[in-house]
């Protein structure tokens, strides 16, 4: 037994030895190594990052929707209009017959005595008008005026108890990208509220850039909408809504409205003349040109308040009371809004420098009156001269065919209707205007191109 024992002693010695040799002489050593990730270095800034509030309160237009619905109304015209059948004249019947036309649209109250505002358009033509406000009450309108070439109507009515309103804002003050809503009865619904924003402003619609000055919005109008309201936030009318661009009739993006301060002016001048007084800068533009920003004086009119302020042909028009003047359209509106006499500053650019001058507005000396396709004309102090007279208006252009069938000419100078005497172009407007929606008996007295007195007598 110990000589076993003995034998695995030395086994285990000699094991030993010879590992401690082999790592000796010929492994070589094994070196390990701990690393670690290095410590950034930290730079001390005085930046101060933004932090936008994401808890923010969302734009609310309850307070706007409250003050406007229930001044917002329903507007129904009726129109007799006659229809020719030939199929009925040619088996031996009359072949004309009168039809009755109903056509809806909206209307704003701007006053608590019962002025309404609409579109021309939405009125045209009716021989009955019919309101229906918001609680559905319904009441006769009187129609109180129109301007066709604004699209703009004012109504009347008689309501026993004070009447919600919207006041007017100032649509100068209107910005791209502001929050508006629109009011309307759009498909005969009663009162009802869109939301959209500015998308532009001194929109021409057709394109010749002296008809309109529309702000553009997206909010959405759809039929029967016209003449209702566009408003801002705060509850203010900054717009008659009028028109959209459509292919199937129906609101497809975008809407127009005519500008508060231009149907505001227009109701104040109804109102106190009884037509609309048109303001002339006394100038002749040159068409836009895209490198121009602004409108470019081609002509200035002999003693017109351009030349009387000592603007100048070349002359670019930027501004006009602070406001931008981009194009024509912009340059429009702001005429649009003001009457003969007001006093505009004019900043122009001439010669590379901006000039402020100080424009007395003046009046256009000629009216048209589109339902009879007639212009007339003021007479010169001349004209009164010459034919004795102290009054009167000279048809400038007649487009009429009845009055021309009955020899009624260009240059005949009208002196009384219906046996008054007509003051100038402007009073001649209204009486024959008031006359051809009487649908009563026309008589008119002229001065002939002979310098003959003739009179006149026309069944409507």
């Amino acid at each position: 037994m110990k000589k076993i024992l003995g034998i695995l002693g030395v086994a285990f010695l000699g094991g030993a030895m010879a590992l401690g040799g082999y790592k000796l002489f010929f492994e070589q050593p094994i070196i390990v190594e701990q690393t670690s990730e290095p410590t950034l270095q930290t730079v001390k800034a005085s930046y101060t990052p933004t932090v936008i509030n994401s808890s923010s309160v969302p734009t609310n237009f309850t307070e706007a929707a409250e003050k406007t619905v229930h001044a917002v109304v329903h507007v129904k015209n009726t129109a007799i209009k006659e229809v020719y059948n030939p199929f009925e004249e040619f088996f031996g019947g009359n072949g004309r017959r009168k039809q009755q036309q109903v056509g809806t649209g909206s209307g704003v109250i701007i006053s608590q005595d019962g002025y309404i505002i609409t579109n021309n358009h939405v009125i045209d033509g009716a021989t009955d008008l019919e309101i229906t406000l918001n609680n559905r009450k319904k009441v006769k309108a009187e129609l109180i005026g129109t301007d066709k070439s604004n699209d703009i109507a004012l109504l009347k009515i008689d309501y026993d108890g004070e009447l919600p309103y919207i006041p007017f804002g100032n649509s100068d003050n209107a910005k791209i990208g502001e929050w508006v809503l629109a009011v309307g009865n759009p498909y005969n619904l009663t009162s009802t509220v869109t939301a959209g924003i500015i998308s532009a402003k001194g929109r021409d619609l057709d394109g010749n850039g002296i008809t309109d000055a529309f702000i553009q919005t997206d909010a959405a109008v759809n039929p029967g909408n016209s003449g209702g309201a566009l408003v801002n936030t705060r509850g203010e009318l900054i717009g008659i809504n009028t028109a959209i661009t459509s292919r199937t009739g129906s609101y497809i993006g975008y809407s127009f409205a005519v500008p508060s301060n231009i149907a505001k002016k227009i109701i104040d001048d109804i109102l106190e003349f009884g037509d609309v007084q048109e303001a002339l800068m006394g100038i002749e533009y040159a068409p836009q040109e895209d490198q121009i920003q602004g409108v470019k004086i081609s002509k200035v009119t002999t003693e017109g308040g351009a030349e009387k302020a000592g603007l100048q042909e070349g002359d670019i028009i930027k501004k006009v009371n602070n406001v931008n003047i981009e194009k024509f359209s912009d340059l429009r509106g702001q005429l649009t809004a003001r009457r003969p006499g007001d006093k505009v500053a004019v900043t122009v650019l001439r010669d590379g420098e901006n000039i402020e001058k100080v424009v007395t507005l003046g009046k256009k000396d000629y009216v048209e009156i589109l339902e009879l396709s007639l212009t007339l004309k003021d007479l010169t102090k001349s004209e009164l001269k010459k034919h004795n007279i102290k009054s009167g208006a000279k048809i400038a252009k007649n487009l009429n065919p009845y009055l021309t069938h009955f020899g009624v000419k260009e240059g005949f100078i009208i002196t009384k209707i219906n046996k008054t005497i007509v003051v100038d172009a402007l009073d001649a407007k209204r009486k024959l205007t008031a006359a051809n929606r009487s649908n009563k008996p026309l008589f008119i007295e002229v001065i002939n191109l002979s310098g003959q007195s003739e009179r006149y007598a026309f069944n409507q």
